[in-house]
């Protein structure tokens, strides 16, 4: 391809889409390339649960056609991408939500958003690893996918981050140029934050849902996770929209408008303790950050408002997945399942009772006032994207970071359905990635954005890549 290997695998969306267009590089010869590199770094990582070899080729030539002939769809036009295994593809790929009992699931049709990039020219080259059931039974360790645990591309000890584990660590070691993944509570910020990339969190509704997993139908949410926010953006442009196949999606049109938004005099603010119980070099690289962005705005701490958030998202998850998986535990596959807290951590959520869901829903109302007023009155709010670095392989999540070292405002964000971007921001202990996080109003994707792209423009952070990559 003429083309050294790490700066293709590393490259931006816009600079492969230069590349293609300046004859640089083919869509089918990036197609290949990316197969190749998924085979062995993404496997290597336990990243890849099914490369789609011959649809990647197939779409990789009408690519090339269409470009050649002067037929340019946009910017993702002739990109290969990886789907988190809970978008739905059509056969002969299997679509297996991470669980063993399910690896041969077949569906007849793509979910929305896969057929919303093919559309715009992207190529679909893999099937992504993720966390059984997305972590909706209840894991407590890195080994909870028959396949394997995700490993991080910047330690081989280190996990990648869940549940969309191989979206992360297929995207932080250059295996794809930007994937699907899926955030309910944290899956998409997480593994951003751990691996090393941007993670884009949009607005609840902004992408469709057709197709994919339910864990809960009014926490669950589809996004991009890419090399930079830009790239993050040019991917939610391809998969927004309207659905008539799913009634929670927005009706109002989503555009990308990167050169009218405005990156000067933003306001934005902090919660007070934004960096207690966090790890040192978390809280090192989170102020550093906001000294890079002091420059282009003002920065405000505040009190937050006073709600249990971390009970209102429990018991809202909690309900909703009992009746998601009602039939799936039931029928006692769940012994199947990888981790052995999932194969029985399904069963306590089918008799919680309806008072606690129905209440939860209630105080949700009261958060979603108070925080549309408090969102209103800045462009961003910001704090760590996790309180710490990417765990061991071998150490429990409750021992490395149990449930009060994780950051209110990623469930604060899920709770309202907010946007929230994650891009990196240094490395802390044992070399890994840290996470900036931006939290923004509800359908502010391009605000929480160009603030991101602020950020990135003043960093380098997100150009940094990992060694063991290198395969």
């Amino acid at each position: 391809m003429g083309v050294e290997t790490d700066r293709l695998a590393f490259a931006s969306i816009r600079e492969l889409g230069r590349m293609l267009r300046a004859g640089e590089t083919t869509p089918t010869g990036l197609a290949e390339f990316f197969l190749d590199r998924l085979d062995t770094v993404g496997r290597g990582l336990n990243a890849v649960v099914t490369l789609t070899r011959e649809r990647a080729l197939d779409e990789a030539r009408v690519a090339e056609r269409e470009l050649a002939a002067g037929h340019d769809r946009g910017p993702l036009h002739g990109i290969p991408y990886g789907a988190k295994d809970l978008c739905a593809t059509a056969p002969p790929y299997p679509t297996s939500w991470g669980a063993a009992p399910l690896r041969d699931q077949q569906f007849a049709h793509d979910a929305t958003a896969i057929a919303r990039l093919r559309g715009a020219g992207a190529v679909l080259v893999a099937k992504l690893a993720m966390v059984e059931l997305a972590g909706g039974m209840g894991y407590d360790q890195p080994d909870a996918a028959f396949t394997g645990p995700g490993i991080n591309p910047w330690r081989a000890d280190a996990w990648s981050g869940g549940s969309s584990s191989g979206s992360g660590s297929a995207v932080g070691s250059g295996a794809v140029p930007f994937a699907i993944g899926s955030e309910t509570v944290g899956s998409i910020v997480t593994p951003a934050s751990f691996c090393g990339v941007s993670g884009l969190r949009p607005t609840y509704g902004r992408v469709s849902r057709h197709g994919a997993m339910a864990l809960s139908w009014t926490l669950d949410k589809l996004g991009p996770m890419a090399r930079t926010a830009d790239d993050c953006g040019l991917v939610l442009a391809a998969m927004a929209g309207h659905d008539p196949a799913d009634e929670t999606s927005l009706t109002a049109p989503y555009r990308y408008t990167p050169k009218r938004e405005r990156v000067a005099n933003l306001r934005l603010a902090v919660p007070e303790g934004a960096t207690e119980n966090v790890q040192g070099d978390v809280g090192a690289n989170f102020r550093a950050a906001l000294d890079q962005l002091g420059a282009i705005a003002t920065i405000e701490e505040i009190a937050l408002p006073d709600f249990p958030y971390g009970p209102v998202v429990t018991a809202i998850l909690d309900g909703e997945l009992a009746s998601a998986f009602d039939d799936f535990i039931a029928s006692g596959k769940v012994a199947e399942l990888t981790a052995p807290e999932d194969r029985v951590g399904g069963y306590g959520w089918r008799f919680m009772p309806a008072k606690d869901y129905v209440t939860a829903l209630r105080i949700r109302r009261a958060i979603r006032h108070a925080w549309d007023d408090l969102l209103a009155r800045y462009d961003g709010i910001m704090a760590p994207a996790t309180a710490v670095v990417a765990s061991p392989l071998d150490v429990r999540f409750s021992d490395y970071f149990p449930r009060d070292r994780r950051h209110v405002l990623t469930q604060v964000g899920n709770i309202i359905g907010a946007p929230a971007i994650s891009v990196p921001n240094g490395f802390g202990e044992r070399g890994l990635p840290t996470g900036l996080q931006i939290l923004g109003r509800a359908g502010a994707e391009n605000t929480v954005l160009a603030i991101a792209r602020a950020y990135q423009g003043r960093t380098d952070w997100h150009e940094r890549r990992p060694t063991l990559a290198g395969g």
